[in-house]
């Protein structure tokens, strides 16, 4: 067993998923998202293979969850090693003058609000030896991309404040930018594009934690 602890943002499905698998072979892995089901298959697959998790079905952007989560994670274990943000919210497409008000509402919600909530509450729990883990989209300006593309700069620019005040003294956050990957956020944004010719999830999850020097 081990006592090394990786919390997963958006662990549901995707590379998410995939970066708990990886993660769960050195790591007991706190696997966070909406969908019950989706969690516990991932469980089901770490479990598999020897790796343990704890899962937490539950909405990012519910403070009192996230609240409780933090003080669940002091209370067992009194640290985190490694926090990777993967949790996004894809807003439809649209013309950037047609754009749906309760769709940028959400991405703000999602993508921003609910991000610095959890630097707030993650950072004492990372100390200063933890490590968490952006996943940039460079979709900023695009067409069709506004809302989307708005929140997740926005999302990428908290965690750039947070990496240049934490230069010397720790955590350490590190800003990843992965391959394009057959997941379903891309799925809705290119509906008719070849999924075979992305790159598979784990195989992206292996290459990043390797890259970033998190896999033993």
């Amino acid at each position: 067993m081990t006592d090394r602890t990786a919390l997963i943002t958006g662990a549901s499905r995707g590379l998410g998923a995939a970066l708990a698998e990886q993660l769960a072979r050195t790591h007991h892995i706190i696997a966070v998202g909406r969908t019950t089901g989706a969690l516990e298959e991932l469980d089901d697959r770490i479990q598999a293979k020897g790796g343990q998790a704890t899962l937490a079905p539950m909405d990012i952007t519910e403070a009192a969850a996230m609240q409780q989560l933090c003080r669940s994670i002091h209370d067992r274990w009194g640290s985190l090693d490694i926090w990777c943000h993967t949790a996004i919210h894809a807003a439809p497409l649209a013309p950037a003058t047609h754009g749906a008000e309760k769709d940028l509402t959400r991405s703000l919600e999602i993508n921003v609000t609910a991000t610095a909530r959890l630097i707030s509450y993650v950072a004492p729990l990372l100390g200063t030896e933890g490590r968490a883990v952006f996943f940039a989209d460079d979709r900023a300006g695009e067409k069709f991309f506004s809302a989307y593309g708005a929140t997740k700069a926005a999302q990428i620019a908290l965690a750039e404040s947070w990496q240049a005040e934490t230069m010397r003294t720790g955590p350490r956050i590190d800003i990843a930018r992965p391959p394009a990957m057959p997941t379903a956020t891309r799925a809705r944004f290119f509906p008719g594009e070849d999924r075979g010719a992305l790159t598979p999830c784990d195989t992206a999850a292996q290459t990043l934690l390797r890259t970033l020097s998190l896999s033993d």
